[in-house]
């Protein structure tokens, strides 16, 4: 297979972004992807989105992003695969031109969850609807389930739960883009609204408006382009039971534990080459259980990793330096792409404040459901 690097780079900021339209804020971060990137065509698109039937009444998204951002006949499909939608995308993208089919691709997340749509309903639509949903179970029931057995089976305290909130607000308030750029407590977050026990509000993602694009090239086009060579050395995917009651061990995501063996095996690295982590954070049980599937630390022991700060900033293995879902937020079809963004910046070196130190690898892992699907693709850069 062909090199495949990331060239360019647009997001818009995440929230409630009423005064623009779906195709607005997809255009907005395409073209700011495709002025970072410095080319002047495209051959081909891919869109990653979950649920803009539901949330804005619009399909075919392929072909109206191109129509709107002005590169049509380019080939251009809309990819679904629930939350992680634009991480798919992404790996679409990324064999497309590691193929030979395609030199210049541009990726695209996008999602307007704030328009007047039933959200649970659009989100519920990810788990299974015969077992879980029509049982009256959605997402913050089945991942307080989860958190429920990790703190039964390993003893993971809600305190621990608080500290992946309160470490991503604090990276979210580094962040221009994120949705929430204020710092909160331990307290703040055991003491808010109850959503589903043990899970409160602030243990959990927002709803988000937002977009995110980057534009793929050869690396022979990045050479010649003399773009920053930031390549993306892996992509592997896998998949699991939709539904919670399906599998072996709820605490357990071998979606994302396959995903990432595959990764690590195609890219010729360990879990400890890995430098810097953009995970899925949807509820925070969800990164403790992540960061252990990814091989960061042991079974059960992803609460007490998190409690002594080796996820933050200036921890061993820095965790959601963005802010995460949580603080940066979580349009759902956008966020694998922001992802990406992300550690291109922080390997890049264009961070700000919440710059890791000399990061030259780093990974993403986006995921879909409670945990059905997940994606997870590695970055390097190149000398």
């Amino acid at each position: 297979m062909r090199e495949v690097a990331v060239i360019g780079c647009g997001m818009t900021r995440f929230g409630e972004l009423w005064e623009k339209s779906f195709r607005d804020i997809f255009v907005e971060a395409a073209l700011k992807a495709i002025d970072d990137a410095g080319v002047d065509h495209l051959d081909s698109l891919y869109v990653g989105t979950m649920t803009s039937g539901l949330f804005v009444g619009q399909e075919h998204v392929g072909a109206l992003m191109a129509d709107y951002l002005g590169v049509a006949p380019v080939p251009a499909v809309r990819v679904e695969s629930a939350c992680c939608s634009g991480g798919m995308a992404l790996r679409l993208g990324f064999f497309d031109i590691a193929s030979g089919n395609s030199d210049i691709v541009l990726i695209g997340g996008v999602e307007k969850m704030t328009d007047g749509a039933d959200v649970t309903y659009a989100l519920a639509t990810a788990a299974d609807q015969e077992y879980e949903v029509y049982q009256g179970v959605t997402f913050p029931g089945l991942y307080a389930m989860i958190a429920r057995a990790h703190m039964h089976q390993y003893g993971t305290t809600r305190k621990q739960l608080a500290h992946v909130a309160v470490k991503n607000h604090h990276n979210g308030s580094l962040n221009p883009h994120a949705q929430f750029q204020n710092e909160i407590t331990v307290e703040q977050v055991i003491g808010a609204t109850m959503v589903a026990h043990p899970l409160t509000v602030l243990d959990s993602s927002p709803v988000s408006d937002g977009a995110a694009c980057v534009v793929l090239a050869s690396s022979d086009v990045a050479k010649k382009l003399k773009k920053p060579l930031i390549k993306i050395v892996s992509s592997s995917a896998a998949t699991d039971a939709l539904a919670l009651h399906q599998r072996e061990d709820i605490t357990t995501l071998k979606a994302v534990k396959h995903a990432a063996e595959s990764a690590y095996k195609m890219a010729g690295l360990k879990p400890t080459d890995i430098q810097l982590a953009e995970v899925h954070d949807c509820f925070t049980i969800a990164e403790i259980c992540i960061v252990e599937e990814l091989g960061f630390v042991k079974k059960g022991k992803g609460g007490e990793f998190t409690e002594k700060g080796e996820t933050a900033l200036e921890g061993s293995i820095p965790v959601n330096t963005s802010g995460g879902l949580k603080a940066k937020g979580h349009p759902v079809g956008a966020t694998g792409v922001a992802q990406a963004v992300e550690i291109v910046e922080q390997l890049r070196g264009n961070a700000g404040k919440r710059q890791v130190k000399n990061a030259t690898i780093g990974l993403t892992q986006n995921m879909g459901g409670s945990g059905a699907s997940s994606v997870v693709h590695i970055f390097k850069k190149e000398s």
